[in-house]
């Protein structure tokens, strides 16, 4: 029996393909807090501190993507040597040479994993031959530390980053578990400051780390899975089987799975960073407040819209080089942005959706000013209605994000034009009464201020810990009470 239960262990303890390793599984619980244990008698010792998280790090990853761990060890080694030597070199032309090796093999990881098959169907659409796909699994986080790799050797390359000194710190950044995976996208001149600094662990931290790992799992597990898995997810699977409105509840429940998704994710992260003793920059600010697109990408995966416009939309020229540059660049910045999220002329056109959208404000406002009308949200009315409609524009490019094809998108729209029916309304919230109940919860919580927000942080902060812990598990245990059967994996966790 003994050794039946120790073959059990192991067993856990390796990577499992159909069980992989997220935030909100038991397996994580429990061994985080084991880790929790360890990491508190040997923080304050720098180089234990680092060692620690990092193989803790690493094997974070192993029980998430199996052996592909090996891709970010490689990623790391590259990139931590071509950068010294982009540093050490003075010459300009060896320097741009380097960047641009970095350049092509950072991206044509991804692009192997990410885009070949997604080509090879595009020439087996216009050519006479028929290619073979590829039997390929993109590995878990390479979108998220192919950037941060990009960004640290282009930061190095344009001198205002020196680069570490100890390969385990590099690999340290690029590994650090919370972020790992999904995100934020962390830029290495706010990160690697913090790696040799002594921690303080403050109540502050500990409040506030509190404060935003309860929030992700009640955004997350129990207010995204619900939804997805009891109404959106039949709806998107077979549009032409529902009304239009239906489908319309359907986008705006999407609408909120994939927000308290995302951020639920983003934020269980950033608190367990707090935990560790570290900073890492929110990535969510109640982004369905916004009055404009613009605004829209301000609040909304704050990183990967910031990572865009310093290492893209900029790079193009940004807005120094006349009117029809600037739409251009914005457009091909939105491009990329869409491609980066997924092989598919959906996110494509959703990406090209939102880049014309950015250029058409911008030249609204140009005219505006120029012009003095049409100043944009001048009474409180206006601004109301700006919201509303930007909320809708973001929804309609929801629709063309989630489905699997462009003729889903389509037939969803067609159904919301054409057969709305909404008489239905009172019997579809009547039939999933407790799904539009947390929609509504949800909306609400969307809308709660910040000062609100802080009030509450401030209360968990100050906090005696047997309350922290009391609060804690009381989220954990309602959780796991109202958690979805079936597995939902993070919507970002295929990017």
């Amino acid at each position: 029996m003994q050794g039946i239960d120790i073959h059990k262990l192991l067993d856990t303890l390796l990577y499992h393909e159909k069980d992989p390793l997220l935030f909100n599984s038991s397996f994580f619980l429990f061994f985080f807090g084991f880790f929790l244990l360890v990491y508190v008698i040997g923080y304050q010792f720098t180089k234990l501190r680092v060692y620690l998280l990092t193989l803790f790090s690493l094997y974070f990853f192993y029980k998430t993507c199996g052996w592909y761990v090996a891709f970010i060890l490689i990623a790391a080694v590259f990139d931590y040597n071509i950068s010294h030597a982009i540093y050490k070199t003075e010459n300009k032309t060896n320097k741009k040479t380097m960047l641009v090796g970095s350049i092509i093999l950072n991206l044509g990881l991804l692009f192997y994993f990410k885009y070949t098959n997604f080509f090879i169907g595009i020439i087996n659409d216009f050519g006479t031959h028929n290619i073979n796909y590829l039997k390929l699994v993109l590995p878990v986080g390479i979108s998220f530390y192919t950037f941060e790799n990009l960004s640290y050797t282009v930061d190095v390359y344009r001198g205002t980053f020196k680069p570490v000194n100890k390969f385990i710190d590099y690999l340290f950044f690029l590994s650090f578990f919370p972020k790992l995976m999904m995100g934020p996208i962390v830029r290495a001149a706010d990160f690697i400051p913090q790696i040799n600094r002594e921690p303080l662990i403050s109540e502050k931290q500990v409040g506030e780390g509190l404060y935003l790992i309860t929030a992700g799992i009640i955004k997350k597990v129990i207010i995204s899975d619900y939804i997805n898995a009891n109404y959106v997810i039949n709806i998107f699977d077979n549009p032409s089987a529902h009304t239009g409105i239906e489908c319309l509840m359907a986008v705006y429940g999407y609408a909120m799975v994939i927000y308290c998704d995302f951020s639920g994710y983003s934020d269980i992260a950033i608190g367990i960073a707090k935990w560790m003793g570290f900073d890492i920059n929110i990535n969510f600010l109640s982004p369905y407040q916004s009055a404009s697109i613009a605004e829209f990408w301000r609040r909304w995966h704050i990183s990967l819209s910031s990572w865009l416009k310093d290492y893209v939309y900029i790079p193009l020229g940004g807005s120094r080089e006349g009117t029809f540059n600037t739409y251009r660049n914005m457009f091909i910045t939105m491009l990329v942005g869409g491609l980066w999220h997924g092989a598919s002329w959906n996110f494509i056109f959703w990406g090209g959706l939102h880049g014309a959208a950015l250029a058409v404000e911008k030249l609204r406002n140009s005219f505006g000013r120029k012009h003095l009308i049409l100043l944009p949200y001048s009474s409180k009315a206006t601004q109301v209605a700006a919201t509303i409609i930007t909320f809708h524009f973001v929804c309609l490019g929801w629709i063309f994000f989630r489905c699997d094809s462009f003729a889903d998108s389509w037939i969803m729209l067609k159904q919301i034009v054409t057969n709305f029916q909404p008489k239905l309304l009172k019997h579809l919230l009547q039939g999933y009464a407790s799904v539009f109940i947390l929609l509504a919860i949800a909306a609400i919580l969307h809308s709660i201020n910040a000062k609100t927000e802080d009030g509450f942080k401030q209360l968990l902060i100050k906090a005696p810990l047997p309350l922290k812990i009391l609060y804690f598990f009381i989220c954990v245990y309602i959780a796991i009470q109202l958690k979805q059967s079936a597995v939902i994996r993070p919507i970002y966790l295929q990017f």
